[in-house]
């Protein structure tokens, strides 16, 4: 399961920065890494775990802007095509999710 971050937060103040700075420090504390400007990824192991980083999410949300976060499985995933500069990257291996018994 992939949870997908998309935010557009004001920044003409001072304060409006250090909002969106903060929000960005405290997702890349909860595991998310920058896919795009203002696009945040994290892989999550179950529905349960993606459920407990959407909870942090709104509880980190700044007062203005537009947040949306949006769940996806590892099978659409690896459906998505990424180009770089005009060349097609493929995707960077998924997390191996650990089993125990």
């Amino acid at each position: 399961m992939w949870l997908f971050v998309f935010f557009d937060l004001p920044t003409q103040t001072k304060k409006q920065r250090k909002q969106y700075t903060l929000f960005r420090k405290k997702l890349k504390g909860d595991g998310f890494r920058m896919m795009q400007y203002s696009v945040y990824i994290r892989h999550c192991a179950s529905g349960e775990s993606a459920d407990v980083h959407e909870r942090r999410i709104k509880r980190i949300i700044p007062p203005s802007g537009q947040i949306s976060v949006l769940r996806i499985t590892d099978k659409q995933y690896s459906n998505i095509i990424n180009f770089w500069s005009g060349a097609k990257e493929s995707l960077p291996p998924s997390p191996q999710q650990l089993e125990l018994f």
